[in-house]
């Protein structure tokens, strides 16, 4: 590829993973010992590495970029001294070509920036000045060898919100005083990955709005107009219309609410924790639940059929009316339904059927989100999403989703989930508003979905489930920054379940992280029941029960990873449960996938839940002969 784009007169840097990151960031493969440390392969490693650049080298490469986020982590000395020996073997290899060293997503830790300015092989570093609060400070009180280049990352690779110029060429100026002329480069905070790819393609968006954001390609612009007024070529029609962008958000009656504001106000210095212990509360929900001992349940999703997906393409273009959309989700609904009173299912959900992307489905029913187009950004592999767009002040015009669900409970006699996405999780997956802290925008969404969950207790709905899958990926990366993420990450979901009855049952649903080192904030979630993925990483959550982890609220361990084709028999998922019941009471435990069966086939479903029930059944059995 570099070699095809220098053919074509287009000069560019390759960039790679640095090693010590790679090692860092890697998992040791099974059957490897839990005490073997990664960094012992460094010394197998950079061979590689150099190979590489000298094969870049020969094809004409000037400049290689090594991406090294770890540098960011609490890491030990031993850790720093890796860094120090890759780079003096790396920067010995190369003769012609010059390396960059580049971090990101969180503030340098002052003893990791001086290993990184004093590699001496690197011509130049990288550094994350949007979410690296206190890296400026670190920059001027250290300072930067006299040969090396500061790449400063000023406009933001990770959100979608239009730079401050003035405020980030304010900022340049400063550095440029600080470490000398020709010194400073105009950078990306990170890789432009994060962000959609271009605001020209965004053709329902009103132009104010799209005059407060800027996707990939108008960052790179940003940065080339930052570029040319440091150097003295300031575009003063380019800055004006920055400023008048600025200020129009800022002032913008469409950003801010003053009655939200005062009610997110109002939640200081208030708890929002239910009155009565969880284990008080399950026995009255258990006397109205009436539920066997291992109760068993889905996550909330089933199948998304072509056909459902074809129902839902075309009441948006007008093909279908919403009274025969209705009727197809209905009829949908009650397919799921039946199906799970055949497999004898014990809590049922309707299936979702009604939802393109368990945020999306909220943000569009909310104040204060916008969506694009074609704002698509990669998630993981070859699946991309669409992040709503958080633009100002949230709130619930309506209730979302009780008509469905009192729709979906009056199809059975069986408890009937409500199903919700949980504030934390709407904002970590959004492109979120970087005019106030996260934390008062998520506050924000909690008092909407604590109006739908009492609405939909209101209507019938005795069980209802929160889903939380994000809660762990907005940890800060920093340890002491950690704590104060979680608290108020976990007040917003209490607030979601303070206001409803304790015979109403409270789950939640966390999956795609390992849970293990924040299961006591996962506690003071104080839901009622939690299912947490579990078979897709090996089992590694029972290993914190095993350390003596007291959890006195129900919880469904996944018994089946969902993300596998493979279908396990019913003695392997009873092999699973046994597991389970070694580290957990039989009272608290349920049975449950994973995590939801949105990209399953039917074909895969039914018999994954059949073994699962019979899985249940058969522990049960045994459990009822040994009392």
């Amino acid at each position: 590829m570099f070699s095809t784009n220098l053919q074509q007169g287009i000069e560019t840097v390759p960039v790679i993973v640095g090693p010590v990151s790679y090692l860092l960031l890697a998992k040791p493969a099974k059957g490897v010992s839990k005490g073997f440390d990664l960094l012992n392969l460094l010394d197998s490693l950079l061979p590689v590495y150099r190979q590489v650049l000298t094969e870049l080298e020969k094809a004409g490469a000037k400049w290689v970029q090594f991406d090294e986020p770890a540098l960011v982590l609490d890491l030990e000395a031993h850790k720093l001294d890796a860094f120090q020996k890759a780079y003096q073997s790396l920067g010995a290899n190369s003769t012609g070509i010059k390396l960059l060293v580049e971090t990101y997503f969180a503030d340098i830790p002052a003893e990791a920036y001086r290993v990184l300015v004093g590699l001496e092989n690197v011509a130049a570093i990288g550094l994350d000045l949007v979410r690296g609060f206190s890296t400026l400070s670190l920059i001027r009180e250290v300072g930067l060898p006299g040969d090396k280049l500061l790449f400063a990352g000023v406009v933001d690779g990770r959100n979608i919100w239009a730079n401050d110029l003035t405020s980030s060429l304010s900022t340049l100026e400063d550095l440029e005083k600080t470490l000398g002329k020709g010194k400073v480069i105009p950078s990306t905070s990170c890789s432009l990955l994060h962000t959609a790819v271009d605001l020209k393609n965004e053709t329902k968006l009103d132009a104010e709005l799209k005059s407060w954001l800027a996707f990939a390609a108008q960052k790179v612009v940003e940065v080339v107009a930052l570029a040319n007024a440091l150097d003295g070529k300031k575009n003063e029609d380019f800055f004006a219309a920055s400023a008048t962008a600025q200020a129009s958000r800022r002032s913008s009656s469409r950003v801010h609410n003053e009655a939200v504001k005062k009610a997110t106000y109002a939640l200081h210095g208030l708890d929002h924790r239910r009155a009565v212990p969880v284990v008080v509360r399950l026995d009255e929900q258990q006397k109205h639940l009436k539920l066997p001992i291992l109760p068993t349940t889905t996550i909330g999703s089933f199948p998304q059929t072509p056909e459902l997906r074809r129902v839902r393409r075309e009441v948006k273009s007008n093909k279908i009316t919403e009274e025969e959309y209705v009727e197809a989700i209905k009829a949908e609904i009650a397919r799921v339904v039946k199906l799970q009173e055949e497999l004898d299912i014990d809590v049922l959900v309707h299936g979702e059927p009604e939802r393109n992307d368990m945020v999306e489905y909220f943000g569009e029913q909310l104040q204060g989100f916008v969506f694009t187009v074609n704002g698509w950004v990669q998630s993981y592999g070859s699946r991309c999403v669409k992040p709503p767009i958080i633009y100002g002040d949230v709130s619930r015009p309506k209730a979302m989703t009780v008509e469905w669900s009192k729709y979906s409970q009056s199809l059975t006699a069986r408890p009937m989930k409500g199903m919700l996405t949980g504030p934390v999780t709407i904002l970590n997956w959004s492109f979120v508003r970087n005019d106030q802290p996260r934390s008062i925008t998520c506050l924000q969404i909690a008092l909407s979905i604590k109006d739908e969950v009492e609405d939909l207790e209101a209507g019938g709905i005795q069980v209802i489930q929160i889903d939380e899958a994000a809660l762990r990926e907005g940890l800060p990366l920093r340890k002491a920054e950690q704590a104060h993420y979680l608290d108020w990450a976990v007040h917003a979901f209490r607030i979601t379940t303070s206001g409803v009855k304790d015979t109403t049952q409270i789950h939640t649903h966390m999956c795609y992280s390992n849970f293990n080192d924040i299961i006591h904030s996962i506690i003071n979630m104080d839901a009622d029941v939690i299912t947490i993925e579990n078979s897709r990483s090996d089992e590694k959550l029972l290993s914190v029960f095993k350390e003596g982890v007291t959890y006195a609220a129900g919880i469904g361990p996944g018994v089946y990873d969902i993300h596998s084709p493979r279908i396990p028999d019913t003695e392997e998922m009873a092999d699973r449960i046994r597991k389970m019941l070694a580290v957990l009471e039989s009272k608290v435990l349920w049975v449950n996938p994973d995590c939801g069966l949105k990209t399953r086939k039917y074909q895969e479903v039914v018999p994954a839940l059949t073994h699962m029930v019979e899985a249940a059944k058969i522990l049960r059995a045994e459990l009822a002969s040994t009392n």
